[in-house]
């Protein structure tokens, strides 16, 4: 589900009237629309409506926490990556198919998935996401 999705499903839950929306929206990014938004400033309205008391809901079945380390910090960093505005979707197919780069590029017969990787495997996909969200953070703090 998209940041914005979530915003309005949060607006709903929160019982926020327009006019309380649109300042909130103001107050913490200067911007009263959500269209003129980029997708940070969509996260930062997020975590206020959070604060405020939005609570997210699961819709769907959760997969456990994998026991390899590596994995987890795959997933952590692509979270990480997409809170600071470098990845647009953060969704697990688009995870596959970042992964699906570095273990099988070109080949369209094989489906990657990150927890199913080997530690010399995701080695480079780790690489490539910390650099990506060093970028990241450099440019939200300059």
């Amino acid at each position: 589900m998209n940041t914005t999705a979530i915003i309005n499903i949060a607006k709903g839950q929160l019982n926020m009237v327009e006019d309380d929306y649109r300042a909130m929206l103001a107050r913490v990014t200067g911007l009263a629309s959500l269209r003129a938004m980029t997708e940070s400033q969509k996260i930062t309205v997020l975590d206020e409506m959070k604060r405020l008391g939005f609570r997210v809901k699961s819709g769907g079945k959760t997969l456990p926490a994998s026991v390899k380390p590596y994995v987890r910090l795959i997933h952590a960093l692509w979270k990480s990556c997409h809170r600071l505005g470098v990845i647009d979707n953060a969704s697990r197919p688009a995870l596959r198919a970042f992964c699906k780069r570095f273990v099988a590029p070109g080949d369209d017969s094989v489906a990657v998935d990150p927890d199913l990787l080997d530690s010399v495997q995701a080695t480079p996909i780790i690489e490539a996401l910390k650099k990506m969200e060093r970028r990241g953070r450099e440019k939200s703090a300059g």
